[in-house]
This record gives C-alpha cells, structure tokens and sequence, in this order.
C-alpha cells in the first residue's frame, strides 16, 4: 500500500499492519514489538529486514528516493539505516519488557552510491543490562563498504 508519493502509506487495519511488518522482513513472533508498521521513517526509506535477531541485524535500502542533490546516497540515509538496525538489534536483546533509545549514533562515509541497494549489517560490539552498543557496516551490491557507524543504546525496563 502506497500514498500519492509511492512511499508507504499508513496502515488502516491490524491485518495491514501485520502485512507491512511481513513485507518489511518481521517475522510474525515479533510483531507486537513493530506496532506502528507503515508510520516511521525506515519505512518511508525503504528499508526491509532479511535477518532479525539480537546478534545479527541485517536489512536492504533502495538508493533511488534516498539521494541528495548530487545523486549521491545521503549521508543521513546511511545513518538511519544504521541506527534503525543497531536500535533493533538492541531491542532484541533487551527483550520484550524494555524499552530501547539511541543515545550516541556516528558514522563514517568511505565512498558514493548513486544507484541500487544498500545492505547494513549490524553487530554486537558490548551488550549489558543497560547499554548495548553495535556497529554497522553499509555495503554496496558488490560488497564494498560504503560506510561504517556505531550506535549505543541506552536500556530502560518498562
């Protein structure tokens, strides 16, 4: 389901939403921890899971949409790709009954993209009771590292 400007649109049932999360890469057991399917920004951006746990976050975005005016991938697309999987990775591993929010994200830009699909791979650099902390590494279609970032993320029980 799209809106006037091909980006997802918002989810007007239940059912859509569980759609969304499917289309999205969300495995069905992590729906209730996705309730706003079709609302965020990694949404609008494209940005589809293809692995999903706490050790290893894995996701795709298109380039096309996510440019800046040179035709360049964006650096802040590079930045929410890698806090959206390092976010989700964390929450992962803080479980069900936390509640998870970035407190330090960075990134380092080692080359362009100007077309196709950007995959970010997330991984556990230290994860404790109240912060868990995660690189992210962007790569291109041929595997090249296009960027590298880290975020922590500080753990708050519910």
């Amino acid at each position: 389901m799209t809106d006037t400007d091909g980006r997802t649109a918002v989810p007007t049932s239940t059912e859509t939403a569980r759609e969304q999360l499917r289309a999205r890469g969300i495995p069905d057991e992590l729906h209730d921890r996705f309730p706003f399917a079709g609302t965020g920004l990694a949404d609008r951006m494209g940005i589809v899971f293809t692995e999903l746990t706490a050790d290893r976050c894995v996701a795709t975005m298109p380039v096309e949409g996510n440019t800046q005016p040179a035709g360049l991938l964006h650096g802040g697309a590079h930045v929410v790709l890698a806090e959206t999987l390092g976010s989700t990775a964390a929450s992962l591993w803080a479980g069900p009954d936390a509640i998870v929010v970035g407190t330090d994200v960075n990134a380092t830009h080692h080359r362009g993209i100007r077309e196709g699909v950007v995959t970010g791979t997330a991984t556990p650099l230290h994860r404790g009771r109240t912060l868990a902390t995660y690189e992210i590494v962007m790569t291109d279609e041929q595997g090249r590292r296009l960027s590298t970032a880290r975020i922590t993320n500080l753990i708050r029980r519910r």
